[in-house]
């Protein structure tokens, strides 16, 4: 995999955004499998689709592509929220490529991560305001996805700091990853949202008494529900049985860390 960007592919281009869109498609074309079974390439779609902009020939998993010209934010702009919206209570939206890229000196990608589609939650999709009624769209309504809110898991390096990561590792964190997979939403954001908790513990050892302490936060994110502790709990359970924690008795417990991100080409 090569990371520099090929910016020949951009000469008959004069806008920003149509260069910024040909040379990381033109990439992405060129150098990037498909991490969820390995094939060598993904395919562009023809056309501009609304939902997806790669496609895998083996095992048909789409892929919609966002980069940005330096870091990118917490949050990325999206398309239109009720879409969005919908796209994840079907299951239908794509996986995620979140690119940074550079144009000084040597043009290249800097990072590159992938975020599985099941790691897509309502909570993480907020609403833009309307377009102005001076607006050739007036009055439609984009989202942004609060990618801060992912749980780290579900942000997976393809690219860090410039260095690729190797595609057995990329495969392997993808697989584990997919551990974590649920077709119901609701199911879906407790697990993610205790899990972040869980990530944000300093120490690889921690208590249920520690995770509880996030008993208000939780509260916030799922105010229908009532008994927060005892939805934690059984959250351990799911995360022990999916093999992200270990339980060491009494209340105790273990973080089943990875140490394959570490591993680079």
């Amino acid at each position: 995999m090569n990371v520099q960007l090929d910016m020949s592919l951009a000469h008959n281009y004069h806008s920003p955004s149509q260069i910024a869109r040909v040379i990381t498609e033109g990439w992405m074309a060129s150098n990037m499998y498909c991490p969820r079974c390995g094939e060598s390439h993904l395919r562009h779609f023809t056309n501009n689709r609304p939902v997806a902009d790669f496609y895998c020939s083996r095992c048909k998993n789409q892929f919609e592509l966002k980069g940005k010209h330096g870091k990118i934010a917490k949050t990325i702009n999206d398309g239109a929220y009720r879409t969005m919206l919908s796209r994840i209570m079907s299951n239908t939206n794509p996986d995620f490529f979140v690119m940074e890229y550079r144009l000084d000196f040597e043009p290249h990608i800097e990072n590159l991560l992938l975020i599985p589609k099941f790691f897509f939650t309502p909570s993480i999709i907020t609403k833009r305001p309307p377009l102005s009624e001076t607006a050739r769209r007036a009055g439609w309504i984009g989202c942004s996805i609060d990618i801060n809110s992912i749980p780290d898991q579900g942000k997976i390096s393809i690219v860090r700091q410039g260095q690729t990561i190797s595609k057995q590792v990329v495969l392997r964190n993808v697989g584990i990853a997919s551990r974590l997979a649920l077709n119901k939403i609701e199911s879906r954001g407790w697990l993610f949202d205790t899990l972040s908790c869980i990530n944000k513990i300093p120490n690889q050892l921690f208590s249920l008494a520690d995770v509880y302490s996030f008993g208000d936060h939780l509260a916030r994110l799922h105010p229908q529900n009532h008994n927060v502790n005892a939805k934690i709990r059984q959250q351990l359970q799911l995360l022990r049985d999916k093999g992200f924690i270990i339980f060491l008795g009494s209340g105790k417990y273990k973080k089943a860390n990875s140490d394959s991100e570490s591993d680079t080409l």
